[in-house]
């Protein structure tokens, strides 16, 4: 099991297979705390990858050759790693997509474009990453559906108080996120998409700050769609995975055209696979899915419950200590709370902060954190955030500490 203790020999091991991590910036050791942006790669992954494009690197399905065999079954592996890493029915259940973006755009677009239609309403968060809440704006403009939002409390947690009275027959799609990436709130996946489901609407979750933090189990949460982003979770950039239940799926037309994605083509039309293939046009991110598995192998051997626990202890010292510095605020839930803490000081802005801590080789991130409307909620113009993972430790966290008192001081 992990342990936040800077000597513990088990997470002293466990960083060494991070070599980012053991380097200086700006003369002094890195601490990296900006996890909740994207999470740095352990070596297993990157061997990963090179050994893909060193040996096995070609296009996927469409090859007769060993190199094309090879790639396939190593594509289609990772899915069905994909598949019982979030306890999904099936791989057919996965399609690959960018990241959660993607995945967001394409349900919006393609089952929204189909099923949205003029007085639909759209329930989302107040709390939600513009990822989630742009591509909802565009076609609820295409279809004259209408937006409609949970509000936040000033305590930063859901307020479900009148949620039967957003939650109408109306309600043909609740999309949210399963922790916010601003205030850190675990939000209760399970009963909002039994909630969906009980007024007839499809759920969406946003769950990429959750499936590479804690357990993650679809069939329990109940959901219609989820999402993650591999970049969060030691997987490379531009690859991620949605989970859609088959019946969703198999109702939801494509979202791009091209190759891979069609049975049968004609001059004037043409016959579509069916999913995951539908959703997955054109040669896709090959050596992207084959990091994600190395990943999901990864996490799977430390251990989700281990990382939540790690992460989540990490998050409320912070919180608490952080607090106590003058002139410095926490913002979110006191309780339960996912691997992130954003703060706020009276008088130095975030860039500055941010600035300030990138000079003691400590990364963070200032800024809204793509979440604009709910910033302009709380007051601020942005905020600091510091975002823990399983390499973190409390070592490391005391000496973030020290720059805000520092921080404090040399501002004044």
């Amino acid at each position: 099991m992990l342990q936040t203790h800077s000597q513990s020999s088990g997470l002293e091991a466990l960083r060494a297979d991070f070599p980012i991590l053991h380097q200086q910036v700006h003369g002094h050791p890195l601490i990296y705390l900006d996890n909740a942006a994207s999470t740095q790669k352990p070596r297993s992954v990157i061997a990963s990858l090179v050994h893909h494009y060193e040996h096995d690197n070609a296009n996927v399905h469409r090859g007769l050759h060993e190199l094309s065999s090879r790639a396939t079954a190593a594509y289609e592996g990772a899915r069905a790693k994909v598949a019982r890493f979030l306890n999904a029915p099936s791989p057919d259940c996965i399609v690959f997509t960018r990241g959660t973006t993607e995945a967001v755009n394409l349900v919006s677009h393609a089952w929204g474009g189909a099923f949205l239609k003029p007085g639909d309403i759209i329930l989302l968060t107040e709390m939600e990453h513009h990822s989630n809440l742009v591509p909802w704006q565009m076609i609820a403009k295409q279809t004259g559906a209408q937006l409609r939002f949970i509000p936040v409390t000033p305590e930063g947690v859901l307020d479900l108080s009148n949620l039967e009275r957003l939650l109408t027959t109306e309600v043909r799609i609740l999309s949210f996120t399963h922790i916010s990436n601003f205030l850190g709130t675990i939000n209760p996946a399970a009963e909002l998409c039994a909630k969906a489901r009980a007024v007839g609407a499809i759920s969406f979750v946003d769950a990429a700050q959750s499936a590479g933090h804690l357990p993650v189990d679809v069939q329990t949460i109940g959901c219609d769609f989820l999402a993650f982003s591999g970049h969060k979770m030691c997987a490379p950039t531009g690859i991620g995975a949605l989970y859609g239940r088959k019946e969703v799926l198999a109702k939801t037309p494509p979202w791009q055209g091209g190759g891979e994605m069609i049975l049968s083509v004609q001059y004037e039309s043409c016959t579509y696979k069916p999913a995951p293939a539908r959703f997955e046009a054109g040669t896709p991110n090959i050596a992207g899915a084959v990091g994600l598995g190395a990943a999901i192998d990864y996490l799977e051997t430390v251990g989700r419950a281990n990382i939540q626990a790690h992460d989540e202890a990490l998050a409320r010292e912070a919180y608490i200590r952080i607090g106590e510095i003058a002139g410095f605020r926490s913002l979110g839930p006191q309780g339960p709370r996912g691997g992130l803490v954003s703060f706020a000081h009276e008088s130095i802005h975030p860039h500055d902060l941010t600035a300030f801590c990138d000079q003691k080789g400590l990364a963070v991130r200032g800024g809204h954190h793509c979440n604009q409307p709910l910033t302009r909620k709380f007051g601020l113009p942005s905020t600091t955030r510091a975002s823990f993972y399983l390499y973190n430790t409390s070592a490391e966290l005391e000496r973030m500490l020290v720059i805000l008192h520092e921080a404090n001081s040399f501002f004044a």
